[in-house]
């Protein structure tokens, strides 16, 4: 496989993110350049020479092979890029040997396992080649059985590649007084050491996991002899620690900082925490800990609240958060482990939630903490509270920390630097755009504005947001609070125990169920899923109100009937009601359910858009607009931003002289996905042929047309595909609207909520609007739900209207409609802020800030809503129900003094 295929195939199996890529791009740069790093015969002040012209950032190998360094920040996967290396290394040159170096027993069981096949985080999931014989995974701890068995197999032989994976610490624990490491020691089967055998293979890689852990140390000294090839570095830090301050790297060849990975959105957004109007002089230290920790549970029980409402609305995984506290010592850890868990903190909620991680911990409690803290990820795990001194090292990962509290003295960037790293990963692997899902909050109350200003400095690593927490009070805690519809709350079915939690003593103002016995409930749940399974019956049941015909009920009668029949006996009559206790009337549920269900839904048909026949897709031609005025030139550019120090090239591609000079163009625009070469050509060469023509107009010399387009060919690509983009068409011999359900159950709805906080009533003023989301209101006459939550006044306001004039109305929940909207290459979920149904019409409804409504976002909305709209109306036509209409409402023009009937004024058409 040559070198391009190797690379574009490992970038598409791998689903490689952008600086794993551009890394990976680095490396192939290095080989082409330097074709003689993949032989032993070598001149390495030459080879050293060759690369300091690709790369401006090297300036020496620092061993005696060549060795590269890619810096990566922490999050953004360097283990993943290492398989990337070496599935790339594999293909494209026919290497088969790999050492691999981890700093830790830690790291070095991390990497076993993500080397190993069918485990979660397996590196080499989607490289076919790997399928039918993965890669030997030769250990510290067996290859004197492993290594042996292999190492006189010819290649194409059982395993083809061999990594081998090895502890550094051990090596060096080894190497102390002077002894040779145990790994040059052992005699092998062949009797030669298993280290001799490395050294002695012809294509030896090595790989460095968190080099600058080790960089320093003795046992470092003997990898040179093992005389790999070259060497691949991966860490977080390119540089080493010493009593003179931080020594940055030589040979750091990819720098991808982490100011660059939260711009990327890649990790978390890292926040610093305070009190508002904090003075930490008024405190006594004791009460600043306290505070502090205090204040973190605050955050990490909204977090929890916020996280658990994000994963009920979206279907995804549950994550559980928990909040780190940096101890000063194993002492101070002990004292906080006892405060934490006493009961004059937060009336000793935590007690068993708290685990202390640090040496002061032998034997079973060593194992115990050991064992809890692997466990930290698990939704089911009752730990939330972990204290550490200075144990957490790289290779825990976890990815749902996200509360830190530092109370270990330390400089303002010490305490950015340490405290972060662990909790940047994303539970997701990716930000949601839900703010608190997407931050890690950094409680530092009597340090905040020390991290501010080390966070805003020119060569700070990172740019940090702020929180201000205003003083606690007794009703904050959050809790998410999950919302059944009107009709399952009417039947006695709804699953309350959350709302409960929330809505206190008002939620006696909810009306009395119509089912009160098990029986009933039992028997209302068979028929609530027989009626779900009508919903896809939409010839049979186009409408929700067809339920209530005698056919359907019968049929309906019969189907629960029968799903009843193996418990009749059970449910004929009450378990302690004696014999004269009257037998359960499967007819009166049936008709009393299908009445409450028919009478609490709007009639929300599922509608869906399918192409028919052929469908084809292309671009239409178009200008290209104002392009760049790229300059020629031999020699490497290089540049550095003010703002975060960081250094970029532009160098020459490939400093191959093409034929056509459209041809730089068109071989990177085809390196897109989506950009059909067979197909596209006419465009492709169309859109070159006007970049070349304007740098033609410049009139430039043609070797200097050349050197602007081998330069900057790949850019002029980027920039060509985004005007595609823009320009794309799809067609189909037709498009048919598919309505599968006439109606559609109503979905339950998800909150975070404050904890105890009482119901609101529709018409109650809130005077604290930046607080209007965490409320809840109730005592609804014409609502589908219990309970609403309103994103802004305005919407509360136009709820007041909806009381007063509609049948029925509802905030729908994420899901109900599933409408898609498209913004750029995204196509996002709308969910409307309302439906409203009244005597002749239903409205789709949504309020917004007028400067708001001319938005891209806000009329890419309105126009898929509008859409659907349309074809739910043609639909509702069809079977003589009401139709629908999309109203897109300034929120200036929300006032009571309008009937609802007057914002038919505002229907968005399409």
């Amino acid at each position: 496989m040559n070198d391009t295929r190797a690379q574009h195939h490992v970038n598409g199996r791998l689903s490689l993110r952008p600086p794993q890529s551009e890394s990976l791009a680095k490396l192939i740069q290095a080989l082409s350049a330097a074709p003689e790093m993949l032989g032993h015969q070598r001149d390495l002040t030459a080879l050293l020479s060759t690369l300091k012209a690709e790369f401006p950032t090297l300036q020496d190998f620092e061993r005696e092979f060549p060795s590269l360094c890619f810096a990566l920040a922490t999050g953004v996967g360097k283990t993943r890029l290492m398989g990337a290396f070496i599935a790339y290394l594999h293909l494209a040159h026919g290497i088969n040997n790999f050492f691999v170096l981890a700093p830790n027993l830690t790291i070095y069981n991390k990497l076993i396992t993500d080397f190993t096949r069918n485990t979660p985080k397996y590196v080499f999931k989607g490289i076919a080649e790997f399928a039918q014989q993965p890669p030997l995974v030769i250990t510290g701890d067996n290859y004197d059985q492993t290594g042996a068995v292999v190492q006189d197999q010819p290649a194409g032989f059982a395993h083809d590649v061999r990594i081998n994976i090895f502890n550094i610490s051990k090596i060096n624990s080894e190497v102390r007084g002077g002894k040779e490491p145990r790994i040059k020691r052992m005699k092998e089967v062949l009797g030669d050491s298993y280290f001799d055998h490395l050294a002695n293979l012809p294509d030896l890689v090595l790989l460095m996991d968190e080099s600058h852990r080790y960089r320093a140390q003795a046992g470092m000294r003997s990898i040179n002899e093992l005389r790999p090839l070259f060497g691949l570095e991966v860490t977080a830090t390119p540089f080493v620690e010493t009593t003179r301050g931080p020594v940055p790297f030589k040979n750091v060849v990819m720098d991808y900082p982490l100011s660059r990975a939260m711009a990327d959105g890649f990790v978390k957004e890292p926040a610093a925490v305070t009190q508002r109007n904090f003075n930490a002089k008024d405190h006594t230290p004791e009460e600043v800990e306290k505070i502090k920790l205090e204040d973190g549970i605050r955050l990490h029980e909204s977090t929890k609240a916020d996280l658990l409402t994000y994963a009920r609305e979206n279907g995804v995984k549950e994550v559980k958060p928990f909040m780190l506290v940096i101890a000063r010592d194993t002492t101070h850890a002990g004292q906080l482990k006892t405060l934490l868990e006493s009961d004059r903190f937060y009336e000793g909620r935590y007690q068993g939630k708290v685990i202390q991680v640090d040496s002061s911990k032998t034997g079973a409690e060593e194992e115990d903490m050991i064992k809890r803290l692997l466990e930290v990820e698990n939704p089911d795990s009752s730990t939330e509270i972990v204290i550490h001194v200075n144990m957490l090292k790289e290779g825990w990962d976890v990815t749902n920390l996200y509360t830190i509290v530092p109370l270990r003295a330390a400089n303002a960037r010490t305490l950015i630097e340490q405290s972060i790293g662990r909790g940047l990963r994303l539970p997701y692997g990716k930000r949601t755009g839900v703010a608190t899902v997407d931050r890690l909050n950094i409680v530092a109350h009597d340090k905040f504005q020390d991290i501010i200003d080390e966070a805003n400095r020119g060569d700070s690593p990172i740019r940090l947001k702020q929180v201000i927490l205003d003083a606690p009070n007794a009703a904050e805690k959050k809790i998410s609070v999950q919302v059944s519809s009107g009709a399952m709350t009417a039947l006695g079915l709804a699953n309350t125990t959350a709302t409960t939690a929330s809505a206190g003593a008002n939620q006696a103002v909810q009306p009395a169920p119509f089912f009160s016995t098990e029986a009933e409930k039992q028997a209302a749940r068979v028929v609530m899923e027989v009626i779900g399974r009508y919903e896809v019956k939409r010839d049979l049941v186009p409408t929700s109100s067809a339920l209530l015909t005698p056919e359907i009920q019968r049929q309906i009668l019969a189907e629960v009937t029968a799903q009843l029949q193996p418990s009749q006996g059970s449910l004929l009559a009450e378990p302690d009601a004696g014999a004269s206790a009257p037998p359960l009337d499967i007819s009166a549920v049936v008709a009393r359910t299908t009445a409450v269900v028919v009478q609490q839904t709007i009639d929300i048909p599922r509608i869906t858009v399918v192409p028919t026949g052929e469908v084809t897709t292309g671009f239409h031609p178009f200008k290209l607009g104002t392009l760049p005025n790229y300059q020629p030139g031999e020699r490497e550019i290089v540049g550095q931003e003010l703002r975060t120090n960081n250094q970029f090239t532009l160098n020459r591609e490939s400093g191959i002289r093409e034929n056509r000079l459209e041809d730089y163009i068109v071989k990177k625009l085809v390196d897109f996905d989506d950009i059909d070469y067979f197909t596209q050509a006419e465009l492709l060469y169309d859109l070159a042929g006007q970049a070349v023509t304007h740098y033609q107009q410049q009139k430039y010399a043609d070797s200097e047309l050349h050197q602007i387009l081998d330069t900057f060919g790949g850019e002029l690509a980027r920039l060509i595909r985004a005007d595609m983009l823009a320009h794309f068409w799809e067609t189909a011999t037709g498009y048919a609207v598919e309505v599968s359900r006439g109606f559609t159950a109503l979905k339950p709805c998800n909150y975070t909520a404050t904890a105890g906080q009482p119901v609101l009533t529709i018409r109650e003023t809130v005077t604290d609007l930046g607080k209007i989301k965490q409320m809840l209101f109730g005592e609804f006459k014409r609502c589908l739900y219990p309970l609403q939550k309103f994103d802004s006044d305005t919407e509360r306001r136009f709820a007041v209207l909806l009381e007063r004039d509609a049948l029925k109305w509802m905030k729908p929940a994420k899901g109900q409609f599933q409408i898609y909207y498209k913004l750029g290459a995204e196509q996002p979920e709308y969910v409307p802020d309302f439906v409203v149904e009244t005597d002749s019409v239903i409205f789709m409804a949504e309020t917004k800030a007028r400067t708001d409504i001319d938005t891209q976002e806000v009329q890419a909305k309105a126009a898929a809503a509008a859409k659907w709209c349309q074809h739910a109306s043609d639909h509702a036509a069809s079977v003589g129900a009401k139709s629908w209409m999309y109203l897109l409402i300034p929120h200036d023009s929300v006032k009571e003094s309008e009937r609802l009937g007057d914002y038919r004024r505002f229907q968005f058409k399409v």
